[in-house]
């Protein structure tokens, strides 16, 4: 699935692409592309280095000001292509999002997908380096973590309000306890092996 906001079609000369989600055991994998076309909002870095509530207020201000591409591949692809191919099928969506001709794309990361553009670069740690991968970290945090709290409605034992479905301690005890949910990656080892100790 794929989603845009953009005031207006233009031609655009950076893009930042970042996913988040990677590392979780359920939930999809999601990823933003981002290109400015206004002014840069003020405070932009990497999404884990801000709070919940500068995240949101951020990632609004950067659709005021930037085409932003949202990508995102589901649990059932994670499972059957792999979390390395997923993520550059999230990436590659969130870039066919945007409806725009790019000169230079960004991704964060040490590969990229494949995009129909000659100038793309993999930054290590690009999301401290490129304010355009900084604001697409944001942005593709925000959108994540609205869709582990709908999850978390439905199945709160898993505390995904809180962990994001990563592997802390109480949502491994809950696999523990509970069994995997049809949200969860089973092809993540701690949940394929819920009962086994980690």
């Amino acid at each position: 699935m794929a989603y845009i906001s953009a005031s207006s079609p233009v031609r655009v000369i950076t893009v930042g692409i970042d996913e988040v989600g990677r590392g979780c055991l359920a939930g999809d994998c999601w990823a933003a592309a981002v290109a400015f076309t206004g002014p840069i909002p003020q405070g932009i870095r990497d999404s884990k280095a801000l709070s919940a509530k500068q995240r949101t207020a951020l990632a609004q201000a950067i659709r005021e000001n930037a085409l932003v591409g949202l990508g995102r591949a589901s649990v059932a692809e994670i499972d059957r292509l792999n979390i390395l191919r997923a993520t550059l099928l999230a990436m590659r969506r969130a870039f066919d999002a945007l409806p725009t001709n790019t000169y230079r794309v960004l991704v964060d990361g040490n590969q990229v997908p494949p995009l129909p553009c000659d100038d793309v670069s993999a930054v290590v740690g690009g999301d401290a380096h490129h304010v355009e991968i900084g604001a697409a970290s944001i942005v593709a945090k925000v959108a994540r973590d609205a869709e582990m709290d709908a999850l978390h409605a439905e199945f709160p034992e898993y505390g995904w309000a809180t962990n994001r479905a990563y592997g802390t301690p109480d949502h491994l005890e809950a696999l523990r306890i509970h069994g995997p949910t049809p949200h969860h990656r089973m092809s993540f080892g701690p949940v394929s092996q819920p009962l086994l100790p980690f």
